[in-house]
C-alpha cells in the first residue's frame, strides 16, 4: 500500500476522561499540514507490546468553522480511547506516546464523508465514535444547514469534548448517558424524530451501528440515507473456530485460529493482501472465493453479493463449513 507517510512530532497530550486522551500533532518545522476534509482519518504507526509495528485509525477532531483549519492546517488533533482487551495499539498511545515524541503519521483519507444535502444531517455518535462526528458537525454549522447530534455513552463522565460540543451546536445537541437513564438510546425514537429528507451519519461500536441498521432498514430507508463507521476491531464470535484456508494461487494452505482473523494470518505468514480499514467497511479487501460457505460480517457488500458466496472481505468474515478456498 503506497502512502504519504509524514513524520509527525506531538505537541501536546491531553487527558480528556479515564480512558480517551487527545494527541495534538504538528510538523517538527512548523509547515503547514497536508488538508482534510470532515470524516477523515489518519492512520497512525504503533508499536504494539511484542516490538511489531502496526497501524491503527484515529479520526481527525475538529470544531472550527474557519475553512483554513482543514484546508491549511498547522496541526491534527486525534483522540484515542484505552482498550483493554484490545491488540494493543491504544496502549502503545495512552502508556508509550509523550510530548516531544515523533510518530509516523499516513496523510489524511476519508472513507466517511459529508454529503451535501439539503435536509438536516441527523448525527448518532457512540463513545469515542464522537471523533470524525465533530467535524462533521463543524462544517454543517459553516455552511449554515441544518444538523442534530445524539451523543451516547455509558456515562456522562465518559463523554468526551461536552464544552466543545455545546459550544457548536447549543440546542441542536442531545446527550445521553446510559446510567441516568437506565437503557441504552432509543433509536426509534431518533428516527421518528427525522424527516424523510434528513440523513443519518452514524459513528459507534457494533451494537449501536447494528441496531441503526436493523431499524432503518425495517422502516425501508435507502442506504443512500444511512451513513456510517464502525468504531470497534474484529472480534471472535461464540462458535467460532479454527478455519483452512486454502491459497490456489500460490498451492499454500493455512490454518487460520478461531481468534485471528484471515486477513492477520495472511499478514503473519508473510503474504501482502491489499486491506485498509480492517473492520469490513472499505471494501479494499475484497477477495474471490472459489469454494466454500462464506460466514459474511462485514457491511460493505450488498445482499446480493453475499448471497453469491462468490467474494468476501477476508479482515472480517470466515467460513460456515470449516475449510475456504481463496483467489490468492
Amino acid at each position: 500500500m503506497s502512502a504519504t507517510v509524514l513524520s509527525l512530532k506531538v505537541a501536546d497530550v491531553q487527558q480528556l476522561n479515564p480512558l480517551i486522551r487527545r494527541f495534538r500533532l504538528v510538523a517538527p518545522d512548523g509547515a503547514a499540514l497536508p488538508s482534510f476534509t470532515a470524516g477523515a482519518h489518519l492512520r497512525v504507526q504503533v508499536t504494539l507490546a511484542d516490538g511489531r509495528l502496526d497501524w491503527r485509525h484515529y479520526s481527525l477532531v475538529n470544531f472550527s468553522t474557519d475553512a483554513a483549519v482543514t484546508e491549511n492546517p498547522t496541526e491534527y488533533a486525534i483522540a484515542v480511547r484505552l482498550e483493554g482487551e484490545g491488540r494493543g495499539g491504544s496502549r502503545f498511545m495512552h502508556e508509550r506516546v509523550k510530548p516531544g515524541d515523533t510518530l509516523s503519521i499516513e496523510a489524511p483519507k476519508n472513507e466517511f464523508p459529508l454529503r451535501v444535502l439539503d435536509g438536516c444531517a441527523v448525527m448518532i455518535a457512540g463513545g469515542i465514535g464522537i471523533t470524525p462526528i465533530t467535524a462533521m458537525a463543524a462544517q454543517r454549522k459553516a455552511e449554515g444547514r441544518p444538523v442534530r447530534l445524539h451523543y451516547a455513552a455509558r456515562s456522562r463522565s465518559l463523554m468526551a469534548f461536552l464544552p466543545e460540543l455545546q459550544s457548536l451546536l447549543s440546542d441542536d445537541l442531545q446527550l445521553h448517558a446510559d446510567d441516568e437513564a437506565g437503557r441504552p438510546l432509543d433509536i426509534d425514537a431518533v428516527l421518528d424524530g427525522c424527516e424523510s429528507h434528513d440523513q443519518l451519519y452514524v459513528c459507534g461500536p457494533k451494537v449501536m451501528l447494528d441496531t441503526v441498521l436493523a431499524k432503518t432498514q425495517a422502516r425501508g430507508w435507502t442506504h443512500e440515507r444511512v451513513h456510517f463507521e464502525l468504531f470497534t476491531t474484529p472480534a471472535a464470535e461464540g462458535g467460532d473456530r479454527p478455519i483452512e484456508v486454502v491459497l490456489a494461487q500460490s498451492g499454500k494452505t493455512l490454518t487460520v485460529p478461531a481468534k485471528q482473523t484471515i486477513l492477520d494470518c495472511l499478514i503473519e505468514q508473510g503474504c501482502d493482501p491489499l486491506f485498509d480499514c480492517k473492520r469490513g467497511e472499505c471494501g479494499v479487501c475484497s477477495t474471490t472465493v472459489i469454494e466454500g460457505d462464506i460466514d459474511h460480517r462485514d457491511y460493505f457488500l450488498s445482499d446480493a453479493e453475499k448471497k453469491s458466496n462468490k467474494v468476501m472481505q477476508i479482515c472480517v468474515s470466515r467460513s460456515r463449513s470449516g475449510r475456504i478456498v481463496l483467489d490468492l
